[in-house]
């Protein structure tokens, strides 16, 4: 964002309401797609409230990031899909590191097999979160499984790879980038989800994740056919918001700008600078009193001589 004219403190401004909205979007999508955990006589209702025991969905974090971040620019005066397109090579990196829990968590994993990456999984005690032993202390496991998190993580690295090469050569602007990314990570998602074999919500045969690929990509679609306009780059107003302009026209601002003073390259240099600069300091009452009394006798007029004196002279 800052290299596109965004002030330094803007993305921890968007970050303070998009953060948030996003944890409580993401809560909020997995309790309603896991009902039955929270709902009915085998549910608990406060359990929704306890995050701290898991449950997220990326759907929800997406959108309640999304509402977070609009929020934000609005109070910035800062376009959303500005702010949107600088963070589409980011979210996807973010993701991939964040499929690393799957593996930690022993969750979130596909069919049997015996290919030489399968993820040996563990019978877990859900209440300690630990695997269960037998009687010689080993861990039980399950089998070999496809580690479908494994496959999701290496997918957003090549999307994030993907955005950011398209990005740089077409120039993509107004939201156009991050509509990219969106397609690249539904079209990914809707294969990686028809691997897994945890339980979730099915209709027509398909996993409820399935169908929201399938929708979200097609939006992300319309929307990256439909819109057209350059890369958006920031310049400030007299007023103090912020103009979005072209990439020419922000060069042609730089260009304008005076160079900034080159930073000192040690402490030293620094320490040098800053005793340059540093105004003189007033002089004590006693030497300024001092002075004045020495310029004062410099100043008087010698007294007269008369005859006499000059005459024993």
């Amino acid at each position: 964002m800052r290299r596109r004219g965004a002030p330094p403190w803007a993305v921890l401004d968007i970050a303070v309401w998009a953060v948030p909205f996003g944890i409580v979007g993401a809560r909020i999508y997995h309790v309603i797609t896991s009902p039955s955990a929270y709902f009915g006589a085998d549910g608990n209702f406060a359990d929704a409230f306890m995050i701290w025991k898991g449950g997220l969905g990326i759907w929800g974090a997406v959108a309640g990031g999304a509402l977070g971040a609009w929020f934000a620019c609005r109070q910035l005066r800062i376009p959303l899909t500005f702010v949107a397109d600088a963070l589409a090579v980011g979210l996807p990196l973010a993701q991939a590191v964040g499929r690393l829990g799957n593996w930690f968590n022993n969750e979130l994993y596909g069919g049997r097999t015996d290919l030489p990456w399968a993820l040996t999984i563990y019978q877990i005690n859900p209440e300690t979160g630990k695997a269960e032993t037998d009687a010689d202390g080993n861990p039980i496991s399950l089998g070999t499984y496809h580690p479908t998190f494994l496959y999701e993580l290496l997918w957003n690295l090549g999307v994030a790879l993907l955005v950011w090469y398209a990005d740089k050569r077409f120039k993509l602007g107004r939201g156009r980038a991050f509509a990219l990314y969106v397609m690249a990570y539904t079209a990914g998602r809707a294969w990686i989800e028809a691997m897994r074999t945890d339980k979730a919500l099915e209709f027509v045969g398909l996993r409820l994740n399935v169908w929201v690929s399938i929708v979200v990509f097609l939006g992300a679609l319309l929307y990256f056919l439909r819109m057209r306009g350059p890369q958006e780059f920031l310049v400030p107003g007299e007023d103090g918001n912020y103009t979005v302009v072209t990439e020419q026209e922000y060069a042609e601002y730089q260009a304008k700008e005076p160079a900034a003073e080159a930073a000192p390259a040690s402490v030293e240099e620094a320490d040098a600078v800053d005793e340059v600069n540093e105004p003189e300091q007033p002089a004590e009452p006693e030497a300024v009193e001092e002075e004045r009394t020495e310029r004062d006798e410099s100043d008087e007029e010698p007294a007269p001589v008369d005859a006499k004196a000059r005459d024993d002279r």
